[in-house]
């Protein structure tokens, strides 16, 4: 019988199904748990992890498929398991209390707390027997259960002070009075702080292991396009290094999670949709940029990954691939010398060996390689080892596939929606176009109550738990930028809605950001999202999402909203602008003004034209007008280029848009 505390029927997470049939008595996060460790007087065991994460299926494997195991934990606590990826809010506050603790943190997380939910000891991964210095699982469920009953007080005293250190610690910066610096101070100290963690030999920052930076990169493309001549090399460098390392799949295209040594080699094997999104948008607008083959290949390998392996049946995007398959890591990305030599024959696989190394010396476990160009080679593949390649992959689809997390996040798909209109656009790609209003679509129809509410998840053909602000900013965005696809008037209407909602519900009286909306409950802290990391932070998209919105619709309340977060980050700003890169590039903007596009009936070339470039601190109005301001005294068949409340003179050819374009972005 499954030992969830949920009917299995109303779970959305294949990775608290995979937990369905364990010996420990899971609950679900909620009330009912909690109340039972009240009711009990038992401490309460909080296991957070996700599908794709391999040292939780390590864990599971040893302790909690273990009967022994699990006796101790259903005689001393209440155990609760939590799919990280559906609450982030969850995973947010005890993370925290994780590095409160002085940890590293990552997954799986396991932390223990009072029926209260007050955590009071914690860390990630424990082993079943114990290696070096971290002990067996089994000894700690047994030292926290005698604790529990001998020394009470001191677990109180110490849940009270991990409580109020993870209330500091997921409060905003401290707030002073000083102005904001100006954009170009801005972007030349992340540029300096950059260039500081800076890895001259293999690009990216810092040493293993190497997780890509995509905010970080991004904004070093505006400080490019804002004229600092120190950017564009090392965003350069680190495009290049990644894509030839084996963080790429160069048979299938996507990106693995992270590296675990510095050149990018050895990945940890798990896709995830959020990491694809982040980088097509990134090599995208570095191909816009420099028009630079190398980057539209990676972009465009990126999302043919997506569409081709992550699409859900009722038209979302699914979730994430497992680093695991058929037991072994990375066992359906590796090959030896005479696997590529019997899939391809001498001649074929003489082209992939030339290309991308020899595979004498196996550079991965167990005798087997991973495909890499390093340490930085050509990405841009002859014919011959173009066919080869081909030929591979085709050989490979035949293996087993790692585990598919097959739910649908909210946040994900419009972020990767989002990249895929850009991408439309930069392209003129008709199935790419369509493929992001479809998503847009599902998420308008699939993933919102009949009041409106956003929902987080969607498996099944149902949908649930209450979006984040991170879901919500990024479906504002996404909305706003179908309709600079399309022309299409109602999915402003959508992103209008939205960001209505995502203002009276996640911001806070400072002017940052909740995680969690005004209407939810059980959470010992309201946890805010305010540094970008790999993706944008909560707050960081839900600015740059209500600035294009409101610049496009003409909204003050939006562009107040903005104004709002810009001011409570302001000491952050300061202290550390490349620790909010996203919220640079919107300060910039701000400051700055958008480039206001207006393009009238008949000049669909010129639609494309705009589409084409990369113009970060632009917006585009076509197709049907709105009652936008953008559109007062237009609409004739004329291109219409504004900045800062001053226009130029109105275009009708290509080299007349393009010259009012280069002027207003000179203002």
């Amino acid at each position: 019988m499954p030992q969830i505390r949920t009917a299995t029927d109303q779970i959305n997470s294949p990775y608290l199904l995979s937990h369905a049939d364990n010996p420990v008595n899971w609950y679900s996060f909620d009330d009912d748990a909690f109340a039972e460790a009240r009711r009990l007087d038992r401490p309460v065991f909080i296991s957070i992890g996700y599908s794709a994460c391999h040292w939780c299926h390590v864990m599971a494997h040893e302790s909690f498929e273990d009967p022994d195991t699990a006796r101790v934990l259903n005689e001393n606590f209440v155990s609760i398991k939590v799919d990280r990826e559906e609450r982030p809010d969850v995973d947010a506050i005890y993370m925290e209390s994780v590095h409160a603790l002085g940890g590293q943190g990552g997954w799986p997380l396991s932390v223990f707390t009072t029926p209260e939910g007050r955590p009071f000891f914690g860390g990630t991964y424990f082993p079943k027997i114990a290696r070096g210095q971290i002990p067996a699982f089994i000894a700690i469920l047994d030292a926290i259960a005698t604790a529990w009953h001998e020394r009470r007080d001191s677990i109180d005293e110490q849940a009270t002070e991990l409580t109020d250190a993870i209330d500091r610690r997921l409060a905003p910066p401290e707030q002073h009075e000083s102005d904001r610096p100006p954009c170009d101070l801005l972007i030349s100290r992340a540029v300096t702080r950059f260039s500081e963690m800076f890895d001259p030999d293999h690009g990216g920052i810092g040493n293993a292991p190497k997780f890509p930076q995509g905010p970080m990169l991004e904004l070093l493309l505006v400080a490019d396009q804002l004229g600092d001549v120190r950017a564009l090399p090392m965003v350069e460098k680190s495009l290049a290094a990644m894509a030839s390392g084996g963080i790429y799949d160069h048979l299938g295209g996507g990106f693995a999670r992270y590296s675990v040594d510095r050149q990018w080699l050895v990945p940890h094997f798990e896709k995830m949709l959020y990491d694809q999104a982040t980088l097509a948008r990134l090599y995208l607008h570095a191909y816009q940029s420099t028009g630079d083959e190398r980057w539209h290949q990676v972009a465009s390998e990126t999302i043919e990954y997506v569409l081709r392996d992550l699409r859900d049946r009722d038209g979302g995007v699914n979730s994430a691939e497992d680093a695991d398959s058929e037991g072994g890591e990375g066992l359906f990305y590796t090959w030896t010398k005479d696997e590529v030599v019997a899939a391809l024959g001498d001649d074929d696989a003489s082209a992939i060996f030339s290309w991308y190394g020899e595979m004498t010396h196996a550079n991965f476990e167990h005798g087997r390689s991973i495909l890499f160009r390093g340490p930085v080679g050509d990405l841009v593949r002859p014919d011959a080892v173009e066919r080869a390649r081909q030929r591979l992959f085709e050989v490979r689809s035949r293996r087993i596939r790692p585990n598919l997390d097959d739910k649908v996040i909210t946040e994900w798909n419009a972020m990767f929606a989002s990249a895929l209109c850009e991408a439309a656009g930069a392209t003129q790609n008709v199935r790419w176009r369509q493929s992001a209003v479809e998503i847009g679509e599902f998420i308008a129809s699939r993933l919102r109550r009949s009041d409106g509410r956003l929902l987080r998840t969607y498996k099944g053909g149902r949908a649930q738990h209450l979006a984040m602000s991170s879901d919500y900013g990024w479906c504002v965005d996404l909305f706003t930028r179908l309709c600079e696809l399309t022309g299409t008037s109602r999915y402003l209407d959508v992103a209008t809605q939205l960001a209505d909602d995502l203002i009276g519900l996640f911001q806070a009286e400072d002017g940052g950001w909740y995680l969690t909306g005004r209407d939810a409950t059980g959470l010992i802290v309201r946890p805010r999202d305010s540094y970008d990391g790999v993706t944008p932070a909560a707050g960081s998209i839900a600015a740059s999402a209500l600035l294009r919105l409101g610049t496009l619709t003409g909204n003050a309340r939006y562009i107040e909203a903005v104004d709002a977060t810009l001011k409570s980050a302001t000491a952050g700003l300061i202290a550390s602008p490349i620790a909010f890169s996203h919220l640079v590039a919107t300060a910039c903007m701000l400051d700055r003004g958008a480039i206001e596009i207006v393009i009238g009936p008949g000049l669909e070339q010129l639609v494309e034209a705009v589409q084409r470039r990369y113009l970060p601190a632009s917006v585009l109005a076509w197709g049907e007008p709105t009652s936008s301001p953008l559109w007062e005294g237009r609409g004739d068949a004329r291109a219409y280029v504004c900045r800062n409340g001053t226009c130029r003179s109105p275009a009708t050819t290509l080299e007349e848009l393009n010259i009012e374009i280069l002027r207003a972005s000179a203002d």
